[in-house]
């Protein structure tokens, strides 16, 4: 597969004129002749458009939505945690919260957030008029929304439909536990995590054709930002990785519904569920870390006054996290009997692939060393980015380790690390980007002063919410408990830990309403615009080819009787 993908990729880079659509906006290098037509206005300008810019909107706006979904669950799951007893929660309706937040959080926001950012600014980064395949583009995206929809299916049709109540298999979905549970809210989930699979495959596709067959003449691969690396190496994982859970899904699907034994005791057994899952699953970690690793290395050397430290490393690191991705997915297995020889070979290179993380880590704090630092908020979500990633990473390596794991395996401790990586690392780049380009997007200045008690409320409630979850890893608090009424044990001390992280989530809530309000006020009458360079990149030789497009396509539209400011 990989050497047809390479052949194809170097096929169509030799192909002149391969095109059947007709460029309507854009300053690419092709030969084609451009016509000028008016978008249509109102909403049948955003169910039409095949714009890369609208559509990275609309994916953006998609993944806000999604977020609130699973905040909201998680907040419900946290005030019934607070006391050991079960309180306003049922045991059912807790697991089926606990089961859309994972999967709305890793596959509705995080993998369509990183969408919005690559297909908004990766053809104004390489200098194409768009991306290869727009009206594709415009699909992958449409096919989210019922993709939801059959997700949340169990939540939005169980107070109306009889027979159905929420999926309550966690995000995991283990065998035999998802083949017994006779709910069709599952199979409303297994059809809606396959359908945003697709999504997700022919967004992939096309970022590959844009980077490879759309750069601009002075764009050679010694030239290509660091951000497009990252989404490349990221589409190419998402072309091995998804199909594989897409095929997983259908034989669950056939399980449950016509009585095959893929998966069954009987049959071809739990754990084949459990390594297919995982050959998805870790790769799934790194397809949504690495572009927010590129998001940082993007944006924080703008705010330093210097390009950034060693940026061939960084791209080789990013390519060594694609392939070593691929080879650790059995270290979520080792508590389940597998051969020793096999477990130690996993454990090795669940250890050595941190080394490319720390290489970017390293390579960031070279970046600000000494570095003419300027606090605004893209670079304080950047910082925060890096010291969460930090403590994510350290505790990663622990449970890399065979005998620490099986102590570890399954407790709060595993959640710590996971969310330390996801909320603490991946959301920090996601709003580093929406601030750094807010002036791009919207032509407006955001609010300075709302955007750092943002990140001050989020980085304090991060650390509040997860740090307590590690000592409640140490203390063998298990994950996925509803209750935690013991008649032996330190439930004085899990309680404890539980309300300090409910706190932490209470703050979190604050300063992302905090950000809703920001975002929504400043879009509508924050301050315009009136610089192509506003962040005043070109002293220090930084001015990128998005801000040029800024400069030239859209500070000409803008009406007249804007106020100048500067914001940070």
């Amino acid at each position: 597969m990989a050497v047809l993908l390479v052949g194809i990729a170097g096929l169509l880079a030799r192909i002149e004129d391969w095109r059947s659509y007709t460029i309507a906006i854009g300053g690419g290098h092709g030969t084609h002749e451009r016509t000028h037509a008016e978008k249509p206005s109102g909403i049948l300008r955003w169910l039409t458009t095949v714009d890369h810019k609208d559509i990275g909107i609309l994916y953006g706006v998609f993944a806000v939505v999604a977020f609130a979904w699973g905040g909201i669950a998680v907040v419900l799951m946290r005030f019934e945690l607070m006391y050991p007893a079960e309180d306003f929660l049922s045991t059912s309706a807790y697991n089926g919260l606990l089961t859309t937040h994972g999967i709305t959080m890793l596959f509705l926001f995080g993998t369509p957030i990183l969408a919005a950012f690559s297909n908004y600014l990766i053809p104004l980064l390489i200098g194409a008029d768009d991306m290869a395949f727009p009206r594709i583009n415009a699909i992958a995206f449409w096919l989210l929304p019922p993709a939801a929809l059959l997700i949340w299916g169990g939540v939005l049709g169980g107070p109306f439909l009889e027979n159905i109540e929420p999926a309550q298999t966690a995000w995991t979905m283990y065998t035999p536990l998802s083949i017994e549970q006779q709910n069709p809210g599952v199979d409303l989930m297994l059809l809606g995590l396959h359908l945003s699979g697709v999504a997700a495959t022919m967004g992939a596709i096309n970022f590959i054709a844009t980077i490879f067959t759309e750069r601009g003449e002075d764009v050679t691969w010694a030239t290509l930002d660091i951000f497009s690396w990252t989404v490349l190496v990221q589409s190419a994982q998402i072309l091995f990785a998804f199909p594989l859970l897409g095929s997983a899904l259908v034989m669950l699907l056939l399980d449950r519904n016509l009585g095959t034994t893929f998966f069954t005791i009987d049959g071809g057994g739990p754990l084949l569920w459990q390594h297919l899952f995982w050959f998805f699953g870790h790769p799934e970690v790194y397809i949504l870390v690495l572009p927010p690793m590129g998001l940082v290395s993007y944006i924080l050397p703008k705010f330093c006054g210097r390009k950034l430290f060693g940026f061939k490393f960084v791209v080789y690191s990013t390519l060594a996290l694609g392939v070593l991705s691929f080879g650790v997915w059995a270290h979520h297995m080792f508590a389940t009997g597998m051969d020793p020889r096999l477990r130690a070979s996993f454990m090795a290179v669940s250890i050595a692939i941190a080394i490319p993380s720390a290489v970017k880590t390293f390579n960031w704090m070279a970046t600000m060393w000494n570095g003419a630092l300027r606090t605004t908020a893209p670079f304080l979500f950047c910082v925060g980015f890096v010291g969460n990633f930090i403590i994510g990473g350290v505790t990663g390596v622990f449970e890399a380790a065979i005998p620490v794991d099986l102590i570890l395996h399954d407790t709060y401790h595993v959640v710590a690390h996971f969310h330390y990586v996801i909320m603490g690392g991946i959301a920090f780049a996601v709003f580093a980007g929406i601030y750094y380009w807010f002036p791009l997007y919207t032509g407006r200045w955001y609010q300075r002063s709302l955007a750092k008690w943002h990140f001050w409320l989020t980085l304090i409630g991060t650390n509040v919410t997860f740090f307590p979850m590690v000592l409640l890893g140490y203390a063998g608090m298990p994950r996925r408990y509803a209750t935690y009424a013991l008649t032996a044990g330190p439930v004085d001390l899990f309680t404890l830990l539980h309300q300090l992280a409910t706190l932490g989530v209470v703050l979190l809530v604050i300063g992302q309403l905090i950000f809703v309000w920001n975002l929504v006020t400043s879009w509508l009458e924050g301050p315009l615009v009136t610089d192509g360079d506003p962040w005043d990149l070109a002293a220090t030789g930084q001015f990128p080819r998005e801000f040029a497009w800024f400069e030239r396509e859209r500070l000409p539209a803008l009406t007249d009787g804007g106020e100048e400011a500067t914001g940070d």
